[in-house]
């Protein structure tokens, strides 16, 4: 028995926020069930490259659901869904304030249906407010959550982000947190919930420290001027002589110390009181004489909390990575199999060695006990 055995979910949501959570779902034994657009599906389908017949995006973000083939807006699409409705425990969407409800498929319609009916609606902007009708990506989330602000390069400029942020860590997360609540919740009231996450404002838990300096002391961070952002010579990434690159964290003293030992940083320099700009400077200047190999044969057995930048590729071959199994559970399509999805799902909670994706619609007659 996995934790969510029990429980079905129907995922109306496409691309990534509401296909990661219904992922998380499913990885601890849920049974998602994917509701389609005839033809097309979801537009990760689309993406590329392929693997296989699929897209990998695809196959990696539903891999172990089911997949029905419907027209939402078909005046029977409501009455041949009914009786999963009826038994579902969750639904996911992700559509804009209001369509849902125009498609006859709203929280309160449902609720009507299956009072019991956990009902989560993600968007970027929530269901109220100035913001909910208007169209963003991630990028924009994490520019009007002052998130991007935070980041500079040298030249000021903000750095576009290498991950996706709003969408997964402020979408599918925090989905997947209330929804567990809502059903822990269930236990003992027997009612269900409506679930209304905005990504734009959960991405404001990360500039927590930001908010905290704002509120109580009027210090306002700016982009690469604080602590965490690029203002100290302690919490820093510099250049080798090899083209590499150093993540220097040695944000507490005793780390400061010992980094301070290694690299032979001149004792005015070592104060919390020196000019950072200053400090910043001295630190590049040393880090820059030797490759990165030689730093690190340098910085073996101390604790300084520095790491020479990997590829996306050296992290995923990375021993460490290896001996903890991260990438041991596979995705198979069409008798080829690749690392699956790693998520913050304990294997003591997700069963087998993985899964594959749906083909679009192939649970459609089965799921609504309609032909072809």
């Amino acid at each position: 028995m996995r934790p969510l055995d029990n429980v079905t979910v129907l995922d109306f949501s496409t691309l990534l926020p509401g296909p990661l959570a219904g992922l998380m779902l499913a990885r601890a034994g849920a049974r998602v069930i994917k509701i389609e657009r005839p033809t097309t599906g979801d537009e990760m389908r689309s993406y590329e490259p392929k693997f296989g017949n699929f897209s990998v995006n695809f196959a990696l973000l539903n891999e172990d659901k089911e997949s029905i083939e419907i027209d939402l807006k078909s005046k029977d699409a409501r009455d041949r869904l009914k009786p999963l409705i009826e038994k579902a425990d969750v639904l996911i969407e992700q559509f804009r304030p209001g369509v849902m409800d125009r498609l006859g498929l709203g929280y309160e319609e449902l609720k009507r249906v299956n009072p019991a009916l956990i009902y989560c609606s993600i968007t970027g902007w929530g269901q109220s407010g100035p913001k909910a009708m208007v169209a963003a990506h991630d990028l924009n989330y994490m520019s009007e959550a002052g998130i991007l602000g935070l980041s500079a390069g040298k030249d000021g400029a903000p750095v576009v982000p290498p991950v996706l942020a709003a969408d997964i860590a402020a979408g599918a997360y925090p989905a997947v947190i209330n929804i567990l609540l809502a059903l822990r919740n269930r236990e003992t009231t027997k009612e269900g919930a409506y679930l209304d996450i905005a990504m734009g404002e959960n991405l404001l838990t990360f500039a927590y420290w930001g908010l905290g300096n704002g509120f109580a002391a009027d210090q306002w961070p700016g982009g690469g001027d604080a602590l965490v952002t690029g203002g100290s010579s302690r919490y820093q990434i510099y250049a080798t002589a090899d083209g590499r690159y150093l993540a220097a964290a040695p944000l507490e003293d005793r780390f400061w110390i010992n980094f301070c030992e290694v690299i032979g940083l001149p004792e005015q320099l070592r104060s919390t009181t020196a000019d950072q700009a200053r400090v910043i400077d001295a630190v590049a200047r040393i880090i820059e004489t030797k490759s990165a190999s030689q730093w690190m044969q340098e910085f073996a057995g101390r604790d300084v909390c520095c790491s020479i930048v990997a590829s996306l590729k050296e992290a995923a071959n990375d021993p460490h990575f290896r001996e903890r199994k991260v990438l041991d559970r596979m995705v198979t399509v069409d008798g080829k199999s690749i690392p699956a999805l790693p998520l913050p799902v304990l294997g003591i909670f997700a069963g087998g060695a993985g899964g594959s994706p749906p083909r679009l619609g192939a649970g459609t007659s089965k799921l609504l006990n309609v032909r072809g």
